[in-house]
């Protein structure tokens, strides 16, 4: 079989580490919610005046009773304030709780837009698992940026002022004391603070390639089973959350060593006061109420200190997963890479081709090449699985010395389809046949060359429309989750039941259909696993051919097919093709003996072109398929 493109790839293919995010680069997930935390500044500061007026009541009411003087409205007052700040507290405590939720939602929303976008070449060198890891694990981390961090670093930093300027208004003698033991304590934080990013960072990549391994095993896992491969795997997989849980370790480790220091800091700072002021009060230079208040604003100036090293921590953390989202939302997505000028092409060139080949190169690139020999790595190592076998056109797998050229996967390739004729791409494993069809439907743009729709170059189409003009079923077409009527209307969103129901018995599908009393609605199991392959393969063409659109790409689409089953899906095929061009890869010649042209391909090559007749007589390679197949 032919077995060229490698979107079929369950991408496992080792990924560098990603870049670190700049704090800048968090502003944007920030403005998006600016009036809230403009709300929530306000609070702040509010919030924050009302602690900061809390010690200054005291201190008088410590200074009335040693004097004997009421107390008068001092009490009550003391009371509002610490009511206030607590309601205020708690308000924007759910602000930052609902914004930060909102950050998660708003970046996973653009990284599954960039992402769905992205060109078909990322996804074939890139893990699956660590894809979907960053979408989910990677933006929860934003949320610990304002529900723990940068919000909490804002209404420290007004405490923080605050409590130091009444400090130096009290006793600028032990401030001085107090800010040497702090400043020791911050440059501590700081050189942390780039350790802890880094290893964020570190693993992050490493819970990427788990999920990645994860969806590795279970989506294998019957050729897991039948292999005896499911300790190997399980072990496999457990090594790589041992490494992250190992990461994970060395991020607590350092962060165990910034917690400590903002109670260290209270402790020296405490003690520094209490010796030094309970001297300076004795000797007559302060007051008790002001050593009181002094004391309490010490509180307030270390006990945000530690949440703002906390924030420091919690931002680092963020700001590493940000590195692995940002990598994904600048990578450029697959129409920014459509012509400047590609608009829609103009009408059909008269007696020109539906589709034409012009001396077209194609190699894969080398971040999808390296991709597939890690992963050949990878699987010969733990696993070796039925999908390296069917991987094997394409990218070379083997890490020895080749020249270059070696591993292009088409070499000169010229041929033509004509309007409304059926054409069949015929040759061993590895011919470059499903490149074709990926070429066609621009997953990758040829190295050299041309390929024309209708006599104008295919790079001149928007995608969109480019891909309008095909009904295309690839190899191992996959099924949907979701329901019968859900698979076919994925690329026909508006037809009717009456259509879908008719297109499901065109490919003797209709006993599929009257299985369940749900009919359309029917569930079809993750993979469509509530299906056989056989009938899987029938619902791709189903789907193909209720688009109705001109021309058909099928690529080995009666491979799973019964006897029985192939010849309904000839004639189906047939019915459909009858106003349409067809252009399909086969594996058995005797599916396509009757098509109006058959192109041979072997090593990227074509080595014949004709009729069936025609290339017993001048193709050998041909000749000598037909044979092992006896046809001759």
């Amino acid at each position: 079989m032919s077995r060229t493109a490698p979107s079929r790839r369950r991408g496992r293919g080792a990924q560098p580490e990603g870049p670190r995010a700049t704090f800048r680069q968090l502003l944007p997930f920030l403005f998006e919610h600016k009036k809230v935390l403009v709300v929530v500044a306000v609070l702040s500061v509010v919030g924050a005046a009302a602690s900061l007026a809390q010690p200054l009541l005291v201190g008088q009411l410590i200074a009335r009773v040693q004097e004997a003087q009421p107390l008068g409205a001092l009490v009550w007052l003391l009371i509002g304030f610490v009511i206030a700040a607590s309601v205020i507290s708690g308000y924007q405590h759910y602000l930052l709780q609902r914004t930060g939720t909102a950050v998660v939602y708003s970046s996973r929303r653009q990284l599954i837009a960039r992402m769905l976008h992205l060109p078909i070449s990322e996804f074939d060198a890139r893990r699956t698992g660590d894809l979907v890891s960053r979408v989910g694990t990677d933006t929860t981390l934003l949320y610990a940026v304002l529900t723990q961090g940068l919000a909490d670093a804002v209404g420290s930093a007004i405490l923080f002022l605050g409590a130091l300027i009444a400090m130096l208004v009290i006793d600028p003698l032990l401030l001085l004391l107090i800010v040497v033991v702090i400043g020791v304590s911050v440059v501590v934080v700081v050189l942390l603070s780039g350790r802890i990013r880094t290893a964020s960072a570190a693993q992050q990549q490493k819970v990427g390639e788990l999920a990645s391994g994860v969806e590795r095993g279970i989506s294998s896992i019957r050729t897991v089973r039948a292999s005896g491969a499911t300790e190997r795997e399980t072990a496999a997989v457990a090594g790589l959350a041992g490494e992250a849980y190992g990461l994970g370790v060395r991020i607590a480790k350092i962060s165990s060593m910034v917690v400590p220091v903002a109670g260290v800091a209270l402790q020296l700072s405490l003690l520094v006061v209490l010796g030094v002021g309970g001297f300076r009060v004795a000797s007559g230079a302060l007051t008790i109420a002001s050593l009181v208040t002094f004391i309490m604003f010490l509180f307030m100036l270390v006990m945000p200190l530690g949440q703002a090293f906390g924030a420091i921590t919690s931002v680092n953390q963020a700001l590493g997963a940000l590195g692995r989202i940002q990598e994904v939302l600048d990578l450029p997505t697959e129409t920014q890479h459509d012509e400047p000028d590609a608009a829609a092409a103009s009408a059909p060139v008269v007696g020109a081709p539906a589709i034409e080949f012009r001396d077209v190169r194609f190699r894969y690139p080398d971040a999808v090449i390296a991709a597939r020999e890690a992963a050949a790595k990878e699987a010969q190592t733990v696993l070796v699985d039925a999908h390296l076998e069917r991987a094997s056109e394409g990218p070379s797998t083997d890490s020895g010395t080749h020249d270059p050229a070696d591993r292009d996967v088409l070499k000169g390739v010229s041929f033509a389809v004509p309007r409304g004729a059926r054409v069949a791409l015929v040759g061993p494993s590895g011919a470059g046949k499903s490149t074709i069809l990926s070429l066609i439907e621009r997953f990758y743009d040829p190295t050299g060359g041309s390929i024309r729709l209708a006599g104008h170059d295919v790079r001149t189409y928007p995608r969109e429309q480019l891909r309008a003009q095909f009904g295309y079923v690839e190899q191992d077409a996959p099924t949907l989750a979701g329901t019968l009527g859900e698979n076919l209307r994925l690329a026909a969103p508006d037809a009717s039941d009456a259509d879908c129901e008719r297109v499901l018995r065109s490919v003797n599908l209709g006993d599929v259909l009257e299985r369940s009393p749900l009919g359309l609605a029917a569930p079809v199991g993750e993979d469509g696993v509530m299906l056989s392959g056989g009938e899987r393969q029938r619902l791709a063409i189903a789907r193909a051919l209720l688009t109705e659109a001109p021309i058909l790409l099928l690529d080995e689409s009666t491979s799973s097919l019964d006897g029985v089953n192939e010849q309904r899906m000839r004639e189906a095929i047939d019915a459909a093709a009858a106003d349409r061009t067809l252009l399909v890869i086969a594996h058995r010649l005797s599916t396509v003996v009757d098509s109006d042209l058959i192109v041979v391909l072997q090593n990227g090559v074509v080595v014949g072109q004709g009729t069936h007749a025609e290339l017993i007589e001048s193709t050998p390679l041909y000749r000598d398929l037909a044979r092992h197949q006896l046809l001759v």
